[in-house]
């Protein structure tokens, strides 16, 4: 199992408004698609559309987002995950776990519409891994 390209960088923040409007003020990013909700993953997204890659904007949804508490630690903010796409998310997952690193979750459906799962930070640098099945051709 390799990774394929980098599909976008995930970063939490209080507001998806406020942020939104920060890129397109700061940075004259025009492609930022409405905001939509995960309820069973606890976030409202949105994505900041680049010519390479993507921005995703994530707020909590609700007490018990899961990234509630990175908002605490960072009020303002700032780099939740990494996405890169795989072919096959249940190859993926089990080379992960055959490596010894800790799968946070079971293959789910995320943002994009495609099954994604997340690597354990102390596995990668620190840094939370999301990785993503490519969409598929018709998709």
């Amino acid at each position: 199992m390799q990774v394929g390209p980098l599909n976008h960088v995930g970063v939490a923040v209080p507001s998806i408004e406020e942020a939104a409007q920060n890129y397109r003020d700061l940075y004259g990013c025009t492609d930022i698609t409405e905001p939509g909700e995960m309820p069973e993953q606890g976030v409202r997204y949105c994505f900041v559309n680049l010519p390479n890659s993507q921005i995703e904007l994530i707020e909590p949804l609700g007490d018990d987002s899961p990234i509630k508490k990175f908002l605490e630690r960072n009020p303002k903010g700032g780099q939740h995950h990494v996405c890169f796409e795989v072919e096959d998310i249940h190859v993926a997952k089990a080379a992960m776990e055959e490596k010894g690193a800790k799968v946070l979750n079971e293959p789910r459906i995320g943002a994009h519409g495609t099954l994604i799962i997340f690597v354990h930070p102390k596995d990668s640098n620190g840094v939370l891994i999301e990785l993503m099945e490519s969409p598929k051709a018709g998709h």
